[in-house]
């Protein structure tokens, strides 16, 4: 749908076809003020999930406030390649753990905890009012997701080699870039947008210390932003820790979605066993 049958499917509560069908669609003037005021918002630049307060991320509906970042249509296919990393576990999909870095409304962890019911979830935030909206969107979709308040891994909650997959949508945006952003995207939680100096800032930090929270052979899933992936690359080139797997890219064919599976050391053969 575009943004205007979303706007009268909304106030006038029916699906896209009953928009132009049904006759009998009763319009008064509190669903004209409805509509006015709507216009008037989106014209300031708030975009329409805030304004209904709700948004859909795999098939699922999860509220939004000015508290948390709008899931993006981009991201699902991150939600789509852990989906796929899972299935391929077989027999041990059962005991597997995933950690959600940086959740925020929680719909990539709540997506998961739907779609893969057999998985343990859990899912980071430092934000106590982002998590308070991904704890209601949890409750909403009948699943059960372990969330903890934490910037990064500092928590004493998160256990070490505790995980098999760790995923993160951080924020990769220059802070010199934010002020020129759009005026709905400049709307959202500057805290889930502002990726430091050059946009990297978070991925240098989940890629050092992801390391000691993940299980043997365990997998790092990130997603990236535009022009990015060569600095990314780099950043676990210096980091032993690591080898790249998988970039995916998106519908517009941007480099994506980057994969890195958990190397453990290199055994010394020169001792003696």
């Amino acid at each position: 749908m575009n943004e205007t049958e979303l706007v009268f499917t909304e106030i006038l509560n029916c699906n896209r076809a009953s928009l132009y069908l049904d006759k009998n669609l009763r319009w008064d003037k509190g669903k004209s003020i409805a509509v006015s005021s709507v216009i008037k918002r989106r014209i300031s630049g708030e975009p329409l999930q805030y304004i209904f307060g709700k948004t859909e991320f795999m098939g699922l509906e999860f509220k939004v406030t000015q508290d948390v970042l709008i899931p993006r249509q981009e991201t699902e296919i991150l939600v789509e390649e852990v989906i796929k990393l899972v299935e391929s576990l077989g027999p041990a999909v059962c005991n597997t753990e995933v950690l959600d870095m940086g959740t925020g409304s929680g719909c990539i962890a709540i997506s998961l905890a739907k779609l893969l019911p057999q998985i343990k979830m859990h899912a980071v935030d430092i934000s106590t009012k982002a998590l308070k909206v991904a704890q209601g969107n949890a409750r909403t979709n009948r699943v059960d997701v372990n969330f903890i308040l934490s910037d990064l891994f500092n928590s004493c909650a998160l256990k070490p080699n505790g995980y098999d997959i760790i995923i993160s949508n951080p924020p990769y945006i220059p802070s010199a870039e934010i002020d020129n952003l759009e005026a709905e995207v400049k709307c959202q939680p500057a805290i889930a947008l502002d990726g430091g100096q050059d946009g990297l800032d978070f991925y240098r930090r989940i890629i050092c210390d992801s390391h000691s929270y993940l299980r043997q052979n365990g997998f790092l899933i990130m997603e990236i932003g535009f022009n990015q992936i060569e600095a990314i690359k780099n950043i676990f080139m210096y980091s032993p820790n690591f080898k790249i797997t998988e970039v995916t890219k998106d519908y517009s064919q941007i480099e994506r979605i980057i994969v890195a599976k958990k190397m453990e050391p290199a055994r010394d053969k020169s001792r003696g066993s």
